[in-house]
Formats: structure tokens, C-alpha cells, sequence
């Protein structure tokens, strides 16, 4: 009996031996393969659950283990010598890609200056807009050239997006009263005034259907039931536009755009460049008491929760970055009359803004100061407007609104100054 049980130890103890000996050669093996960059049959098994490597991401990189990383590369590598150089550049654009987002942002510091004002550095990015030579250029050629055609597709019907002999073309906005034009108008050299280049150039012309110009539409001058000898204003037409959503901050659950907003950090430059000129818009439309754009949106808020998060009116932009301000007639004249029901709402989408471009505030103070806005913006409308003594000016009472609009803005202008120039 004891011989069986010590023959019996002995077996157990020569199979444990060739277990252990089987389980270390196997370690060394794979040790081995490890060292050595070598995969085998169940080689990936060996570093537990194989990791997904379709995930292009440099975190998902990171969690390969340094042998699969390489195996993984000399795969890529032989499944795109067919085709190295075209895939090549694809890398290489797509890298150029990824390290302009990562650099396309700023700090807070280069972001703001003196406390109230978006950067120099920063506003160098800007878009260019409507310059003054572009805007002299193409009034010149609509003033000279003629109208061949007059179609649909500058928004409500009484407007027509005419052609020109040149096949340009341009928005003609057939007023129901002079306000509608001299709103228009008078808007755009406002914006001038301010140094302010978001808004497409506009002339006004006399419908004389017997002349030169218009006399090739007139059937469809007399279709529309338009007066002939009406001025009209025609706006240059910009291809390419798409909507744009009130951006955050400026929404009503926002504490609204101010130096201490920590989030622009976060913001590449183009959407940093787009804020820039909705402050921009801010100022304008509140002298100008537009009430169709932003202002109309926070109305709306009453009955459409969602409508911040939809586009906003008459705004839009271009490819390049460009805001549009479009379709400014309810500004100034119209505005100024139905102040008393819109100026609620003009305060608070102004209270909503502490950043300012430097440009657009040293003309606001300039124009505090000399109390002369009336004058200025007469003159300069005057000076490139042949038709403006026939269209009109500002009533001497919405010359005053305008100048108070101008002081106001200014105080407001101060008020973020003294809160947030010790920052």
C-alpha cells in the first residue's frame, strides 16, 4: 500500500514538473515575441482584449500597445503602396488641417485689450467687407449700365433682383412710401459713418421707363404696377449666401457678450471674427432702431422658444466669413416712428454687449462730441448720392433721435469701460 501511494506522489509531482516547465517555455516564447516585435497565432490574445484600431484618434494611439502599433503601421504602409503619393499629400493636408484648428484659437489676453475692445491681433483676421473702392467701383458701373431683365429673388414681390448689360446684378427695392428708400439708404451711409463695411453698396435711380436704362424692362416695370419716375434704391446682389444663428452669448438664457466670458477662449478665430461683427450689428441697428433682425427675434421669443436657434433675419454671410447686414429699410425713418413700441427691446440686446470694436467706439465718441452726426451724415450721403436732395433727409426730430441714440450708446460705451477696464 505504501509502495502505490509513494509511486503515486511520484507521478503527481513529475506531472506538476511538466506543467510548470510547458507554462514557463511558453512565458519565455511570448516574452520573447514581445521583445522581438514578432506576432504569432494568438499573439494579440496575449495583451488581453484587442483594442479597435479603426479609430483614426491620436487617444486611440496611445492605447495600442507599442508592438501592435507597429504591426499596425507596416500594414498601413503595404495596403497604400499602390497609391504612396496621392495618400501622401491626403495625410499631409489633413495634418496642415488638424494643427491649424489646434492653433486656430487665442488666449483671453489676445483676445481683449483695454479692457472693452476686441485685439488689434485679433481683428487683423477680420474679413475685408464692402470697401470704400469696391463700393465707389460698383456704383459707378450700375449708375451706367443698363437693366435687361427684372425677376423675382431679392425676398417680397414689390422687390425684383434686376440684370444688368454686363450680367451683374443687383436688388431693386420698390418702396410702398419713401420711408422704406430713405430708410434703406440713409442706413447704408450711417453705416459708412461708423466705418462700418458689412452692408452691400447702394445707388438710387429714377425709374424713367422712356430712358436709357430701364427702358428695355418696361413691360415688366408696368407688370409690377410700379410708378414710373418712382426712385428706387438698387443694392449690389452677392452670390452664395448662407443663414446665420444668433451665436450664443447673445441668446437670452447667455449673460450676454462681455471681457469675462471665459468660453471665447474656447472659440476658433473665425467664430471669434464673427462675434466681432455682431457687435458691430448691435450698435447698428440699435442708432438705427432696425427692429427687423435681432430685435423682431427677441419679440418672437413670446410665442417660439426656439427662435434664437433658428436663422437670424436679414442677416447672412459669405463664404469668406463676411456678415451681411441686407434689407435695412426699417431703419431710422420707420424705426424712429414705432420707437416707442421696439425701444424695450433695442435696450436689451444693447445691455447684452460689453466688447467693442476700437474703430466703431472711437467714431461713436467722435460723433458724441461733436454733436454734428446730422451734418456728417447729410454731407456724406449728399457727396455720393446724385438723387438725394430728391429723395429726402432725416426730419430735423429724427436727426435729434439719432444724436441722442449716438449719446446714449456712448454712455453705454463708458459704463462698460469704468466696469471692466480694471480687469
Amino acid at each position: 500500500m505504501r509502495f502505490v501511494s509513494a509511486n503515486f506522489l511520484a507521478l503527481f509531482f513529475l506531472c506538476t514538473c511538466s506543467c510548470v516547465l510547458y507554462v514557463w517555455s511558453r512565458l519565455e516564447d511570448r516574452l520573447g515575441r514581445h521583445k522581438r516585435g514578432l506576432h504569432g497565432p494568438g499573439a494579440l490574445f496575449a495583451y488581453g482584449k484587442s483594442v479597435d484600431l479603426s479609430a483614426r484618434t491620436f487617444r486611440a494611439l496611445l492605447a495600442v500597445p507599442v508592438a501592435q502599433k507597429s504591426h499596425q503601421s507596416n500594414k498601413t504602409d503595404s495596403h497604400n503602396s499602390s497609391n504612396t503619393g496621392a495618400n501622401k499629400k491626403k495625410h499631409l493636408a489633413h495634418a496642415a488641417k488638424t494643427t491649424s484648428n489646434k492653433l486656430d484659437t487665442f488666449r483671453l489676453t489676445e483676445i481683449i485689450e483695454d479692457g472693452i475692445f476686441w485685439s488689434h491681433k485679433l481683428e487683423d483676421h477680420l474679413p475685408v467687407g464692402f470697401s470704400e473702392e469696391h463700393a465707389r467701383t460698383w456704383r459707378h458701373r450700375a449708375r451706367g449700365n443698363l437693366v435687361v431683365s427684372l425677376e423675382p429673388g431679392c425676398g417680397r414681390v414689390s422687390n425684383q433682383l434686376a440684370t444688368f448689360s454686363d450680367g451683374s446684378k443687383a436688388c431693386v427695392r420698390y418702396g410702398i412710401n419713401a420711408d422704406q428708400i430713405q430708410g434703406e439708404t440713409l442706413s447704408y451711409y450711417l453705416a459708412n459713418l461708423l466705418g462700418i463695411t458689412n452692408i452691400p453698396p447702394s445707388i438710387l435711380s429714377r425709374l424713367n421707363i422712356d430712358g436709357e436704362q430701364w427702358g428695355s424692362v418696361r413691360r415688366r416695370v408696368d407688370s409690377l404696377q410700379w410708378s414710373a419716375g418712382a426712385i428706387v434704391s438698387l443694392t449690389e446682389w452677392v452670390a452664395n449666401l448662407t443663414g446665420v444663428v444668433t451665436p450664443a452669448p447673445l441668446r437670452q438664457e447667455s449673460k450676454g457678450l462681455h471681457p469675462l466670458l471665459a468660453e471665447l477662449e474656447n472659440r476658433t478665430v473665425s467664430e471669434l471674427l464673427e462675434l466681432i461683427q455682431w457687435t458691430d450689428l448691435i450698435i447698428f441697428d440699435y442708432l438705427t432702431a432696425n427692429f427687423d433682425r435681432l430685435v423682431s427675434n427677441l419679440f418672437s421669443l413670446q410665442w417660439d422658444a426656439r427662435v434664437m436657434e433658428r436663422d437670424t433675419s436679414n442677416l447672412l454671410r459669405t463664404p469668406s466669413g463676411d456678415l451681411v447686414f441686407i434689407d435695412n429699410e426699417a431703419g431710422l425713418v420707420h424705426g424712429y416712428r414705432v420707437l416707442d413700441m421696439w425701444e424695450r427691446y433695442h435696450s436689451t440686446v444693447l445691455s447684452s454687449v460689453c466688447l467693442f470694436r476700437k474703430g466703431t467706439a472711437k467714431r461713436i465718441t467722435e460723433l458724441h462730441r461733436s454733436r454734428d452726426t446730422r451734418m456728417r451724415l447729410l454731407h456724406l450721403y449728399q457727396d455720393r448720392e446724385p438723387l438725394a436732395t430728391e429723395l429726402g433727409f432725416l426730419s430735423d426730430e429724427h436727426a435729434r433721435t439719432l444724436q441722442n441714440r449716438i449719446d446714449r450708446l456712448h454712455q453705454h460705451i463708458q459704463n462698460c469701460r469704468d466696469k471692466y477696464s480694471q480687469l
